[in-house]
């Protein structure tokens, strides 16, 4: 008998992966996902590679023991934060394991009551619990023990209630006032910021707090900074010996430096700036091209490795601003001292020659350390101003030799620009402004003028240059990269795209063109800020990384950041490579690229931490200003669209509210997250991402930032948005397989679900964890 030749079995698709894998009811490993296809050993080292993209894709999780599940999803048995609790009394717990900057909101856990597992856990309390799913997300959490007590320390404000206090968390997680005995209130006043430790036991109502520290500041708008650096660890205080270092730092001589102190370099900054650590200028060269200089503070002269300074800096990873003041990486000494390019005074400096053509293509440079002597220093108002026509006593003197040839080599830039194709994104940015006693004076939109463009393309520039000499010379590099959006990111934006009946192409390679060439298209219709916020929202984020895989973005093969290393710990990197590259033995690096690559994660770890204390006090900032506005009606755009609500930005002051979703009209409503929109299952009535609308203010609270806003009453959407049409309902079957009365398909109507089995009498049904009241 003739033997068959050996037939492989048919390899699956990623989608057949990720579907099985969806399917099982715990995590899987690669080797019951071989078994389960039939793969041979050479089938098995493809579906490693799979594996492997659809990790580095955000398509699925990844546990000890190599275990994977479906992305957004959670284990069977995970580790949880208790949290609060909901609207209806019930305990709500947080995965410890959770990155909401890559995965977004967390998916809601529910904790279900066990009396034979002793007394409940507690908020605060970190425990181990067994989970299952609940419909729509979210999860039941059992108890399995009890990890730790609830956290040693919350951040409070403190209310003086007469023999007793209440502290009330900043977090808006974990808003749930504590009480504290007049023995445990440590001298805390009325309104003021404290530092409060949880005490053991589980008495009814309130749990109770003991205050540790009083931080001094009062609520309010005031509080708002001192709030956010406490409660994202922000450092603020240098180590004695980093303070000693920077204050006894001096001038540089000019020793083997480039002497470029006849050359009239110009520092272009904000108003409000006070440290200046880049000065640029420009003249014609041949056959219609540009020279430039752009001269960088050498802040590596002053900041030796692995020295206090160092250390300090490393740890902060950058400066970080806020309304009312700026917590530095470095010490004042530096950053606003010898660090900082002050006009008509010597400073160190790294610099680098570029040469353009006329088309704004760079084709060489060269990187000289040096002593300069600042011009000036600008404005971008100022410079501005000067270009049209309107120079000051400052300017008047610079317009030919200085000002002219800036803008003339910012026109080539434009051009480069234009042919690699660069993402052009519109993202209005606004300012807090404060007045002299620290309170919101105004909301306004941050001006952009082509001052502002000039020196970004200068910097860009001199950046390109810095990545491209340490790949020539084999330094090791600390890449900016962006990477491309993910295959499932552009499926779900064309599919979004199809409900405003505009066609995306699929296949082929994704560019930032194709992005502004929609942007176009849609320029002139309503809906063109709904689209251009789909578009972010397909983007990936920015990171440092010692590997190069290009910045999407900027459409820049390889990119670095060299140009401020007053305020990122990165461009201080690429200062030091940079310099051993012009002189072997003048600076290092850490050797074990290991070491590098960590690096590289823990500042873009601070990078998105700063942004995040950034951004909570300037909301807090905005909750202050609001205060006095509830009741009041503003236009709004829906900015994020969740299972529990409408995320809102107000057109005037950009100040960000939730519509909570049991307060739109009557309806339930299903969160259709491909197409970023809520449907009404009885009406069809949608709210979708960029949605305008009329809202009214009904609560603000400086204390976290929360802004909680209601739909109009008399609010109907605009015709192009009746036009678009409704979408194919979402229907679900209850959850266990019963239905409702007189519905054979089991669907669900109306505003809820009513309350879950919690006592699991009644086998077979499980509990219902869809509803509008589920937050």
């Amino acid at each position: 008998m003739t033997k068959k030749p050996y037939q492989p079995a048919p390899f699956p698709s990623r989608q057949e992966i990720l579907d099985f894998i969806a399917r099982q009811p715990g995590s899987m490993g690669k080797r019951e996902i071989a078994r389960a296809f039939k793969l041979d050993a050479g089938q098995k080292i493809r579906l490693k590679r799979i594996l492997r993209e659809l990790k580095d894709e955000g398509l699925l999780g990844q546990e000890r023991g190599k275990r994977l599940r479906p992305s957004g999803s959670l284990p069977d048995v995970s580790v949880l934060d208790v949290t609060g609790t909901d609207s209806d009394g019930e305990l709500l717990a947080r995965p410890v394991k959770w990155n909401d900057e890559t995965d977004g909101p967390p998916p809601p856990v529910f904790v279900v009551p066990d009396k034979r597992r002793g007394p409940a856990p507690g908020i605060g309390d970190r425990v181990l619990a067994r989970l299952s799913k609940a419909g729509d997300g979210a999860y039941e959490a059992r108890v399995i023990r009890r990890l730790s007590e609830a956290p040693a320390r919350v951040l409070g404000v403190f209310s003086d209630m007469g023999p007793q206090g209440r502290i009330r968390p900043v977090d808006r997680k974990n808003a749930k006032e504590m009480i504290v005995a007049p023995e445990n209130r440590l001298d805390a006043k009325e309104g003021e910021l404290v530092l409060a430790q949880i005490l053991p036991g589980r008495p009814f109502g309130l749990r109770a707090a003991k205050v540790v520290e009083c931080l001094g500041a009062r609520a309010g708008a005031r509080s708002a900074t001192q709030i956010a650096i406490y409660s994202r660890g922000i450092p603020v205080d240098f180590p004695p010996e980093a303070i000693q270092q920077a204050e006894a730092a001096g001038p540089a001589e000019l020793g083997s430096r480039t002497d470029l102190r006849d050359i009239p370099l110009v520092t272009i900054d904000g108003a409000d700036a006070r440290d200046f650590d880049d000065a640029v200028w420009a003249e014609p060269a041949e056959e219609g091209g540009w020279h430039l200089l752009v001269a960088i503070a050498d802040v590596a002269w002053y900041v030796r490795p692995n020295d206090a300074l160092d250390r300090a800096a490393k740890e902060r990873g950058n400066s970080v601003y806020f309304p009312d003041r700026a917590i530095h990486m470095l010490p004042e000494a530096l950053s606003a001292g010898w660090c900082s390019l002050r006009p008509h005074e010597e400073r160190p400096c790294l610099a680098v020659h570029l040469w353009i053509d006329a088309k704004g293509h760079l084709h060489r440079h060269k990187f000289v350390r040096g002593l300069m002597r600042s011009a000036a220093r600008l404005t971008y108002e100022q410079l501005q101003a000067a270009r049209d026509g309107q120079p000051d006593e400052t300017t008047a003197p610079l317009m030919d030799k200085v000002v002219a040839p800036l803008y003339g080599a910012y026109e080539a830039f434009l051009k480069d620009r234009e042919n690699r194709g660069v993402l052009e994104l519109d993202l209005p940015e606004r300012r807090v402004v404060l007045d002299d006693s620290g309170e919101v004076a105004r909301v306004e939109r941050r001006q952009r003028f082509d001052s502002h463009k000039l020196i970004e393309e200068f910097m860009i520039c001199a950046n390109v240059a810095a990545a491209e000499t340490l790949e020539r010379q084999g330094q090791p590099c600390m890449y900016r990269v962006h990477d491309e959006p993910t295959r499932e990111k552009v499926e779900t934006l064309r599919q979004f795209l199809e409900t405003l009946k505009i066609n995306l192409p699929k296949g082929g390679v994704t560019r930032p063109a194709q992005f502004n060439g929609l942007m176009k298209r849609v320029a002139d219709t309503p809906y063109a800020h709904m689209v251009s916020e789909v578009v972010l929202r397909s983007q990936a984020q920015a990171e440092y990384s010692p590997d190069n895989y290009g910045h999407f973005g900027l459409a820049l093969r390889r990119y670095c950041h060299f140009t401020s290393p007053i305020r990122r710990y990165a461009d201080l990197l690429v200062h030091r490579a940079l310099i051993r590259s012009l002189r072997p033995s003048a600076g290092s690096l850490p050797k074990d690229p290991g070491d590098f690559k960590q690096i590289g994660k823990h500042i873009s770890d601070t990078e998105r931490r700063a942004s995040a204390a950034e951004r909570d006090a300037v909301d807090r900032y905005m909750a202050a200003f609001m205060a006095d506005k509830v009741g009041a009606t503003f236009a709004a755009r829906v900015n994020g669209v969740t299972r529990f609500g409408l995320f809102v930005t107000l057109d005037d002051s950009g100040a960000d509210g939730l519509i909570p979703i049991s307060t739109l009209p009557d309806d339930y409503y299903d969160h259709v997250e491909e197409q970023h929109l809520l449907l009404g299952r009885s009406t069809g009535r949608t709210f979708r991402l960029g949605e305008p609308l009329e809202v009214r203010l009904t609560e603000a609270d400086p204390v976290s930032g929360g802004l909680v806003m209601e739909l109009c009453e008399h609010w109907e959407p605009p015709a192009w948005i009746k036009d678009l049409g409704g979408h194919p309902r979402v229907t679900r079957a209850r959850p266990g397989g019963s239905h409702r009365k007189g519905d054979p398909k089991g669907n669900y109507k109306g505003k809820s679900r009513g309350k879950p089995n919690r006592g699991g009498k009644k086998p077979g049904k499980k509990p219902n964890r869809v509803g509008k009241h589920r937050q």
